[in-house]
């Protein structure tokens, strides 16, 4: 499947992103220093890693929302900040209880002071198939269609660099392969960084996965899987990829083929 070079919207083209010498940690803990690699723009790379190990972390030094630490740079491949072309998408919707969906949906614009556009929201609800909820509010509403919610107000914002952390990993098994696929289709052409902890949904949807662990660089693995997204993850075609992702969350005992592991 081919992905385009530009964003459907008048934010330009898609943004690469390069990350040298990251430092991970928190006070005075040092969990992952002199980290770097490359996010090619318009692609979408999945971190995974031990919990604690920072995937978080880097998600909110990208965005801007903690201060990087010791040597770490952040840079976009055009010389311009990253920071104002961000859209962050979390494992918790944080839809507010007292807001339709739809003006969960403005929120952004809302708390920026700025027009909200109906005609856009609208449109959005319909792409993200919760159109017919568009007035209900979040307590009506199920987890899959809070996330289709929580997911158009992230389009909404309209950013050439989408980072998620672990948005599908509450929902049951249908409605995660559902909205992963709602997902890729809709952020085509963003660049994406995403975090998980489910190394299928890692080989389903990306192009670039990158395995964390405490340490320096070289205690970090990067792989492309072979294949197109979206792919079938119990492909055996994926066996050494999977393999090699099971081996670096020191998974020894679990690297049979991705068929065998869905049994």
């Amino acid at each position: 499947m081919q992905r385009p070079n530009r964003v459907d919207s008048d934010r330009g083209p898609s943004v690469s992103l390069r990350l040298r010498d990251t430092s991970l940690g928190w006070d005075n803990s040092e969990l992952v220093r002199n980290l770097s690699f490359d996010v090619p723009a318009g692609t979408w790379t999945c971190l995974l890693g031990e919990s604690g190990v920072g995937k978080s972390t880097l998600l909110r030094t990208i965005a801007g929302l903690i201060e990087p630490r010791a040597t770490t740079q952040v840079l976009a491949d055009d010389g311009a900040p990253v920071a104002g072309r961000v859209a962050f998408m979390a494992q918790q919707d944080l839809l507010l209880p007292w807001l339709s969906a739809a003006d969960n949906v403005a929120l952004g614009a809302r708390l920026r002071g700025e027009r909200t556009d109906a005609a856009r929201v609208r449109d959005l609800l319909e792409r993200t198939g919760i159109a017919a909820r568009g007035d209900a509010r979040p307590g009506k509403l199920s987890g899959g269609e809070r996330q289709r919610v929580a997911l158009a107000r992230t389009l909404m914002e309209d950013r050439p660099i989408v980072l998620m952390d672990e948005p599908f990993s509450a929902l049951d098994a249908i409605t995660r392969v559902e909205l992963q696929a709602l997902a890729f289709e809709l952020l085509a052409g963003r660049t994406v960084v995403m975090v998980t902890h489910d190394p299928f949904e890692a080989l389903r949807l990306a192009t670039g996965v990158h395995v964390l662990s405490p340490g320096d660089n070289g205690s970090h693995i990067a792989m492309v899987p072979p294949g197109n997204p979206l792919r079938d993850p119990t492909d055996p075609s994926l066996r050494d990829s999977y393999r090699q992702i099971m081996e670096a969350l020191g998974k020894r005992g679990m690297t049979g083929s991705p068929a065998s592991a869905a049994a």
